[in-house]
């Protein structure tokens, strides 16, 4: 059913203008020129929607928004498949977690890793470790800062930045 054609919007977008050119002259008389062309630029706008038929696409518009919204609280499906959707972005969200624990728990290993592995025999259980606390802490620093940049400072020598 089109209710649009049923109201007769000529008039009323008239008479809503005129009104609003009224209140543009009180406010003009009270508030200066400027509040009373900004309330006389409002007061012309329903009109020119009339003319220009962007009333009848407002009215499409919203028609259809409240079509939809009705629709959606009041239908039991609808509200069905909003919750599903809600549980797919809970899973999509979840699997992001787990990937990215998987992710840093495989980093972690491989960095807790010996750097040299033994003459290829395993470590047995009541076997000492080799010291790694023959060198000094700050020989160790220095050491593991050059593994680290190392790369980062041959790039920069060879661009000529040092």
């Amino acid at each position: 059913m089109n209710t649009f054609n049923q109201i007769a919007w000529l008039p009323l977008c008239a008479g809503v203008s005129a009104v609003g050119l009224v209140l543009s002259f009180l406010a003009f008389k009270r508030r200066g020129a400027a509040s009373g062309l900004r309330v006389a630029a409002w007061a012309l706008l329903p009109l020119a929607a009339y003319l220009t038929g962007a009333l009848q696409a407002l009215w499409t518009i919203g028609s259809t928004v409240v079509g939809f919204v009705t629709s959606l609280v009041f239908s039991p499906v609808v509200w069905a498949g909003v919750a599903v959707a809600g549980l797919s972005a809970v899973l999509f969200v979840v699997s992001g977690f787990i990937r990215g624990r998987k992710l840093a728990g495989g980093r972690k290993k491989t960095a807790e890793a010996p750097a040299q592995p033994t003459a290829g025999k395993p470590p047995v259980a009541g076997e000492a470790r080799p010291a790694v606390a023959a060198q000094s802490p700050a020989a160790q620093k220095t050491s593991k800062g050059d593994d680290d940049f190392s790369d980062i400072e041959d790039l920069l020598k060879r661009r000529g930045i040092s």
